[in-house]
């Protein structure tokens, strides 16, 4: 039987329940959600911090060191970008990013850079993508992306150096948009392409010319022309795919010892970074963290007529950049 008693009683519980319920949603509102934090927001690098890697997160002018961090607060955080990109210790990233302590931000000009991703299981890099480029070699447009590798021992950083190999002359830069994967990816469309990229970094694919054209090859030896060791600059950043948005839409720039050498927009790109997604996934699974190369605009020195090709040299100073990813500096030695 319902009596007074028990309605007073009903009602007092229920008028409890909604409050609580109203106080959880404000210190939700006040809180940053779990779900509403992504890793492709950030903007990310490899910090060498002694004589080791650690990772790190641009914030403004300064960086944050995420390890240091993660001790300062304890928590769990990730170490590299390749434990950012599977997804580990995402809660504790948050943390340290929208409560950075003090004590571990770093000021960007006094940052020591290693890759911005140290462990691709692939490096996949394409040949003539851009129109002028092939024009100015005089090879044919292209009617499906021309791939090739390197390998993570050709792997090097911003303000690194490049130790020049003895058995090639004929150095040459290539400026090019670098991408991450994020997540696997096989047989997926064009449509689909660009929400498996996690980010983009600045790359030179620098090559050995004559290694590229070794025992008569006609420019076809691109692997060993192109993977000596540290011949793969990428960096400083990996920028969170939500930072850059269309990724067809973004100015290139190569300087040699201050010079401008190459200046173009990703628009000259014959195929796209999702058409070349979509047309690598039909061949092989393509895993977290694959690093792709998207090729090079108009301007390396093999283009220009052989009277004018001055090869670089030990010495030289490289700087190359991409809209909304920064510069990439390298020396020659």
């Amino acid at each position: 039987m319902t009596t007074r008693r028990t309605l007073l009683t009903t009602a007092a519980a229920a008028g409890a329940l909604l409050a609580t319920r109203g106080k959880s949603s404000e210190a939700e509102a006040a809180e940053p959600s779990s779900s509403a934090f992504s890793p492709r927001a950030l903007t990310y690098c490899m910090l060498k911090t002694g004589g080791s890697l650690s990772l790190g997160v641009k914030q403004g002018a300064k960086i944050l060191d995420v390890v240091k961090a993660g001790k300062a607060m304890h928590v769990a955080v990730p170490t590299t970008t390749d434990e950012v990109i599977a997804g580990k210790n995402l809660a504790g990233l948050q943390k340290v990013v929208t409560k950075p302590p003090a004590s571990a931000m770093i000021d960007e000009s006094a940052a020591k850079f290693g890759p911005c991703i140290t462990n691709p299981e692939k490096i996949v890099m394409l040949g003539f993508n851009y129109r002028q480029h092939a024009a100015e070699t005089k090879t044919p447009i292209p009617t499906a992306p021309v791939l090739f590798n390197k390998y993570n021992s050709a792997l090097n950083n911003h303000g690194g150096t490049i130790k020049l190999p003895s058995s090639a002359k004929k150095f040459d830069y290539e400026v090019e948009l670098n991408f991450v994967m994020g997540k696997a990816a096989y047989n997926v469309s064009e449509a689909d392409a660009l929400s498996y990229i996690f980010g983009y970094a600045t790359g030179n694919d620098f090559s050995a010319r004559d290694l590229q054209f070794r025992d008569g090859a006609k420019g076809s030896q691109f692997m060993i022309g192109k993977t000596c060791d540290g011949f793969m600059p990428v960096g400083p950043y990996l920028v969170g795919a939500e930072i850059v948005g269309d990724p067809q839409k973004l100015k290139l720039e190569c300087r040699a010892n201050g010079e401008t050498r190459q200046t173009a927009n990703t628009s000259d790109m014959i195929f796209s970074c999702a058409q070349i997604v979509a047309y690598a996934s039909t061949i092989m699974t393509l895993k977290p963290g694959d690093l792709f190369s998207s090729g090079t605009p108009e301007g390396p020195i093999i283009g220009k007529p052989e009277a004018q090709q001055v090869w670089l040299k030990a010495g030289d100073k490289i700087a190359c950049s991409v809209e909304k990813l920064g510069e990439l500096t390298f020396d020659l030695a």
